[in-house]
């Protein structure tokens, strides 16, 4: 019987398809004392680069991962333990590890994307868990499922969760037939109707944001709460540069500064990702795509839709999530919705705060959609 004194630290899983990362350095050492939350480790994939947190109190007790060594997903890389326990009971524990069947996933097909037919083409979701009580994640303008990679697994504990690439994006369909919030809150009820979700808590992030307000506004019956997430429609400023450079941009001399400005910590913007980002960019009806989406929601550089007035007097439970250093989207936003929202901001975070501060605001969409469900 292993020592629940004994807790290991393990090679993440982030996101649907990762099967393997990059231990890029240890932040403490040996002997360290830790809380859960604090920053031990950071690991790089071939999505992007990111810290990993400690989820218990204890001591660094051993440190078994090696810096810039590749692992598999729930690879032991290290031990917290009490200082109780003793140095023959740690070598125990790490003589005898094994790494849980498929990764610590269900199965493999658990962790596939899937694709449903809707009336303007393919569309790509993943899912993850089981039940009634369904969440749907809905990325932001150039974004994709895998901007939930952090985030997916947490509300997934007590029900179904979803995240799909909406048009134009990710791996549906390149076209776009009706570029607008209500265009795509449309696709995002359609996406329901084809798996037989009658109604969600929907997570938007940007633009997800409001569309998610825009489907709560046109349908209410189909939303149980809104998580708002550095989101679009609560007031018209927006970073046009940041538009503009994004859709330009055709090398990685170009898109690189771009990409950093969706961070507070540039370093978390890796090669691997540009370049992902950029062969997405090239594919047939991409780049036309995001052309006629950003001239029809954020004309002239200002956010066209602003639909804090109406979705604050709908009654529906909001909560608003804000990195303090969003470089996109001004942070006085998240306090667009007064008394209509819980809203918390969150310091060391920028645009991209789902990634960044992900254990934090995990906590937050699993406590709100619990207490809204329950």
């Amino acid at each position: 019987m292993s020592d629940p004194r004994i807790k290991p630290i393990t090679m993440p899983k982030w996101g649907l398809s990762m099967k393997e990362g990059k231990l890029a350095g240890w932040l403490v050492q040996p002997g360290a004392k830790l809380k859960a939350g604090d920053e031990i480790m950071e690991i790089e994939t071939d999505k992007i680069a990111n810290v990993v947190q400690a989820a218990e109190d204890g001591t660094l007790r051993r440190v078994v991962g090696e810096t810039d060594a590749m692992y598999p997903v729930k690879a032991l890389l290290g031990v917290i333990a009490d200082d109780s326990v003793s140095d023959g009971d740690i070598d125990a524990f790490v003589a005898g590890y094994v790494a849980p069947a498929g990764g610590g996933d269900d199965d493999e097909g658990a962790s596939a994307y899937a694709f449903v037919a809707l009336p303007e083409g393919r569309i790509r979701y993943a899912k993850r868990g089981e039940g009634e009580n369904a969440v749907i994640f809905i990325h932001g303008f150039s974004g994709d499922a895998d901007n939930w990679l952090f985030n997916i697994d947490a509300p997934a504990k007590s029900g179904s969760v979803y995240a799909l690439d909406l048009p134009g994006h990710g791996e549906s369909v390149k076209r776009l037939p009706e570029p607008t919030l209500a265009g795509l809150a449309k696709t995002v009820a359609a996406f329901m109707d084809a798996l037989h979700i009658d109604s969600a808590h929907l997570v938007g992030h940007s633009l997800g944001g409001a569309i998610a307000m825009r489907l709560a506004l046109d349908a209410p019956k189909r939303v149980n709460s809104l998580t708002l997430i550095g989101s679009a429609g609560l007031g018209p400023e927006i970073n046009s540069g940041y538009l503009g450079g994004f859709v330009s941009a055709s090398s990685r001399r170009d898109l690189k500064p771009v990409v950093e400005l969706l961070f507070a910590n540039q370093e978390l913007v890796s090669r691997q990702l540009i370049d992902n980002l950029l062969r997405a960019k090239r594919i047939d009806g991409v780049e036309a795509t995001l052309h006629s989406l950003a001239a029809s929601v954020f004309p002239g550089g200002k956010q066209g839709s602003i639909l804090a007035a109406e979705i604050a007097k709908s009654g529906k439970p909001i909560q608003v999530i804000w990195g303090r250093e969003d470089q996109i989207i001004p942070v006085s936003h998240a306090a667009a919705l007064g008394s209509a929202a819980k809203s918390e901001v969150i310091d060391g975070a920028g645009h991209m705060v789902q990634m960044e501060a992900a254990a934090k605001v995990n906590v937050l969409i699993e406590a709100f959609v619990g207490a809204v469900h329950s």
